[in-house]
Parts: C-alpha cells; structure tokens; sequence
C-alpha cells in the first residue's frame, strides 16, 4: 500500500501540469508594448499646431525698447547777402563866379581874419614882417630838427667800418707781475664821425679791462653811411693782452 503511494508520487511530478503562469508572461509584453505604441504614435498623429519661436521666446526673454528715431536734419544754411557797394556821391564843383555887385559900396572893409599889422609900420619894421617878429628871422619859423639817427648794428648789409687810428692798450704793471693775460671783449658805439663814444665790457678780466676801454676809446674808424646819410655804429672789438 505504501509503495503504491510512493509511485503515484513518482508519476505525478513526471507528468507535466499546464498552469497559468505559462501565460502571464507573453500576454505582459503585449500590453506593454500596446501601450508604448499608443504613446509614440498617438501624438505624433494629432494635429495640434506647435508655439511659434518667438512666442517662447518672449516668455524668456524681454524684448528690447525699439530704436529712437533719428534726429530731423538740420536747417540749411540762409544765404549769405551779398554786400553790394554803395554808391558814391562825387561831389558836384562848383564854380565861384564873380558877380558885379549891383550898387558901388562908398567904403570897402578889409576882412577880420587877415592881420595887416600896424598901420603905418614900427621903426625898424620890415616890409611883410609880424608885429613881435625877431629882426633877420625866416617867415613862418624854422623848421624843426630832425631826430637824432639811431644806432645800428654790424650784420648783414651793415660792414664793420674801417679802423684809422690804432693804440695799444697799456700793460697794467700789476697785471704783469700777476702774470696775467688773455682777452678782452668789448662792445663800442661809434658815433657818425668815426669816434668811440661808448664802451662795454662783454667779457673781461677785472685787471686788464680800464686798459683795453682807454685804448678803445683812443680808436677812430670811418663813418658808416646809411642810404647816404652817417649814421653811428654798434660793433664788438677784441684787445688781446699777451706776456712777452
């Protein structure tokens, strides 16, 4: 009896159970694919038209103030009066005309602004002359004097005038015993005579200058003309002092 019941065992796990798990698993990829078709597919049927770009953009972003306009033109420019010349008058002459009078004066006036001097003259008057003149004066005055030329300078169209006369400057004996020596730079002013009027010192040395101004100013030059006419100098010398 017991072995009875271990062989119907035996049979029964060799002979195979249909359940319902053998179904469950193909009928679950049908639904999920099922579903995932109606997912991608549905919408890509449906008609519904998308945003525009700018729309979404917009909600995004601001969009910016327009440009203001530009300016108007300017005026253009009025134009210029031409000034056109006035006319000139030109004075009309007009002859003066000697009228006969029509009745004969019995006595002619002589005119206030004309002095006749005194009638009958002064004692040692001249004929002509001004009450108060000076005896040999020139009618009218003398003229006056014109002012004195000014100086110009050597340069240019101007020559250094010629020397006429030269004198050694005298040796100072203590600038001998010194042993000084060396050069004096003087500036001169030559007046329209050809003398030395006026003396500088430009760069000197304090023992050897009073020598070289004495024998400067013992120098005479030509006259130096300008348009004809003397006129003074201004002109830079050099004396040179040298021990022996």
């Amino acid at each position: 009896m017991q072995q009875r019941l271990f062989e119907d065992l035996i049979e029964s796990d060799v002979v195979k159970h249909k359940t319902k798990q053998s179904y469950t698993l193909p009928v679950s990829i049908a639904i999920h694919a099922l579903v995932l078709l109606l997912v991608v597919v549905v919408p890509l049927l449906t008609s519904q038209d998308l945003p525009e770009p700018t729309s979404v953009v917009k909600a995004f972003f601001v969009e910016p103030a327009a440009a203001p306009p530009p300016p108007p033109p300017p005026p253009p420019p009025a134009p210029r009066q031409q000034n056109q010349p006035r006319p000139v008058s030109t004075p009309v002459p007009t002859e003066n005309k000697f009228q006969a009078p029509v009745e004969t004066p019995e006595q002619v006036k002589p005119d206030e602004g004309i002095d006749l001097g005194v009638e009958g003259g002064v004692p040692g008057g001249v004929e002509g002359g001004v009450p108060g003149g000076v005896v040999g004066g020139v009618v009218g005055g003398l003229p006056e004097a014109p002012p004195p030329p000014q100086a110009v300078r050597v340069g240019g169209q101007i020559k250094e005038p010629k020397k006429l006369k030269h004198v050694n400057p005298a040796y100072p004996d203590i600038a001998k015993q010194a042993r000084v020596q060396g050069v004096v730079i003087l500036e001169c002013t030559i007046s329209p005579q050809g003398k030395v009027t006026d003396v500088k010192v430009l760069r000197g040395i304090p023992l050897l200058d009073s020598a070289a101004i004495e024998a400067v100013k013992q120098w005479v030059y030509s006259p130096t003309l300008l348009n004809g006419v003397p006129v003074p100098v201004i002109m830079t010398v050099t004396v040179n002092f040298r021990l022996s």
